[in-house]
This record gives C-alpha cells, structure tokens and sequence, in this order.
C-alpha cells in the first residue's frame, strides 16, 4: 500500500519549462524500456510504433477561461471558467474577498455581467446573457498553469493548443499532444500507424495535489468525456489484431479506462472520476505517451500505475539528473505496461 509521501520528489525550480520549444517536435524522449531507460528525440516515436498501432489521441480544445473583474459592490474578482454546462452557463471557479451570493452580478473584462446563481460545491453557477462560447473567445484569457510565470502571449496562444484541437471545453491542455506537429502525424500516418480521438474536457483540478496521506480518503475531480464508436471499434480492432493501444497523455488513458470499466470499452459521455493507483490493471491501454508531471499528484500516481512504482521513480531521477524539461512546456516519456487485465 502507498501514501501520499511516497510520490513526493525534489524538483529544481529551473527544470520546469517556462516556455514551450521553437519547433513542437523538438523535444525529448524518454523511453522507459522494461528495464532501461534511454533518452531520445520525440521525433524518434516513428521508429517506436508500428503499422496498425493506434494512438488515441484527445481533441479537446482548451477555453480562454481566465476573467478579471469586479461585484456590483466593487469589491475585485477572479473567475476561472472549470465547464461549460450550457450556452449560458458555467461553473466556475470565483475568487473574491467575499463569497458573491445568488444573485450577484459580475462585470467581467470590463465588457459584460454574469449573475451568480447556486453553489455547486467548491464551483459557482455562472449566467451568462450571450453565448458563452463567444464571450470566452472574445474577452477570456489562456489560463496557463499555477507553475507558469509569464501572463499568456500570442506563442502561448498557439502553442498551449494541440494540431488537432477540435472541441472547445478543456481550461488546461492534454500536454503530452503538444508535441505532435502535422509533418510528424503525416509520417506515422504514411507508416500505418492508426488514429481515433476522444474528448475529455480538462479541469483545473488536474493541477491540484493530493492533501491526504491516505489515498483511499482523496476526493478525485470529475471530467466530462466523451468515447465516440469509431474509438471502441479501433480500439477492438488493435487488441484483436495483437497491437499496441498508444493513449496519447493521461487524459486519453483515462476516457479509454473510464469506458472500459464494464469489462470492454463501450461508447458514450460520462463525468468520469477514475481515480488510478498502483495495482490497478489496464483494459484498454498497452502504452502512454506523457510529460512529466507534479510531486504528490494523481497524474503521477497514474503513470506509477501504469508503468511500475519503482520504474517512475528511476525515470524521473534519471530525467532531473540529465535536465529534462517538466510539466506543461516540457518534454515526454514513452512508457508501456505490465499491468494489463
């Protein structure tokens, strides 16, 4: 049994990644391999899959969700779109001096009112009068992550979106897609290599640690996704055929598991609050692609799910000693699992 300490790690401050790469492909690999580890190109993914894998690949797009603005009292407000529930409604996180009450109304990005409707736990309802969607393109701004520095520019604007974004839901990025520009998915597409897509939309809470030692206490988030039949059908057709199921970032993994819990992957949208930790077994994915992730986070306990306890805590020392680039903006690790049901 593990405890939160155990995926603590010490992390120089100036190995996380502030800014992405010039070129999205330009960053490095490391390969977990049984019992090596070996340091790559991500370019070098093409020789590491084979005709008739299939990447799975997340194509949600990440919302300009971040507002500033102030209570009809006055008194400043910071909001955090965390879903979008209809197109007049959010939840959102609100931060204020004081809790606005039902009621309230906001002038967000000194352009337009909300009104606050009932608390839906640590989220507030959010009215808007116009269509969400247009309102959060116009006037929102990138929420990068806590760990990022720098205030969102037109680089960030681009480069925090992966090639293959295509709906608008997500207020953080599937990183591990970041790396992926068009001419890399034209080659493994001309080597055979097979694509679907899922859409998990994801929430700020992937940013935030675990608190409790004990992990059987912990709380998971919820995250909206959805499993199209054309992903289950790929999905069988790989399996069946002795290939590798590739889940391009957590995010992926955990719409394809989430589907997968009956036993066999099944089509369609749920709130998932899959909360994955060693000696979990994997239906659906035999290899992830992924960056590196946060001290005492969930997503760190996933990939030690998924590739080994011990495995992830020699990849990230080998990765802090060799200045690999963490988080968001960094590099990435290819990893395949044992763990299979």
């Amino acid at each position: 049994m593990y405890s939160l300490s155990d995926f603590d790690f010490n992390l120089p401050p100036e190995r996380i990644a502030q800014f992405p790469l010039p070129d999205r492909s330009a960053s490095r690999l490391l390969h977990v391999d049984e019992t090596r580890l070996v340091d790559r190109k991500f370019t070098d993914i093409l020789d590491l899959l084979q005709p008739g894998d299939l990447l799975v690949m997340n194509d949600t797009r990440v919302l300009k969700a971040r507002f500033f603005g102030v209570k009809d009292s006055g008194g400043k407000v910071e909001v955090l779109v965390e879903r979008v529930l209809d197109t007049h409604t959010v939840l959102a996180q609100v931060r204020a001096s004081k809790s606005p009450g039902p009621g309230v109304k906001i002038r967000l990005a000194e352009a337009f009112d909300v009104t606050v409707g009932e608390r839906a736990g640590e989220f507030f309802t959010l009215k808007f009068d116009a269509d969400v969607f247009d309102l959060i393109e116009q006037y929102g701004r990138l929420p990068l992550p806590p760990y990022i520095e720098h205030a969102p520019g037109e680089v960030d604007e681009t480069r925090y979106q992966t090639v293959f974004n295509k709906v608008p839901g997500a207020v953080a990025a599937p990183t591990a897609g970041l790396h992926f520009d068009e001419a890399l998915l034209q080659k493994l597409k001309d080597k055979g290599v097979n694509f679907a897509y899922v859409t998990l939309h994801v929430g700020a809470g992937t940013f935030q640690p675990v608190r409790t030692e004990n992990l059987a206490e912990h709380k998971m988030h919820t995250e909206w996704y959805t499993m199209p039949q054309a992903t289950v059908d790929a999905v069988k057709a790989a399996r069946a055929a002795g290939r590798d199921v590739i889940a391009v970032g957590t995010t992926s993994l955990r719409a394809l598991e989430s589907a997968s819990q009956s036993g066999t992957i099944e089509a369609g949208s749920a709130d998932t609050a899959l909360f994955i930790t060693p000696g979990y077994r994997f239906k659906s994915v035999t290899r992830l692609i992924t960056n590196f992730h946060l001290p005492k986070s969930t997503l760190l306990m996933l990939v030690s799910a998924f590739a080994g306890f011990d495995e992830i805590r020699a990849a990230y020392a080998h990765a802090i000693a060799n200045e690999y680039r963490f988080f968001s903006y960094g590099d990435a690790m290819l990893l395949t699992t044992p763990n299979r049901a």
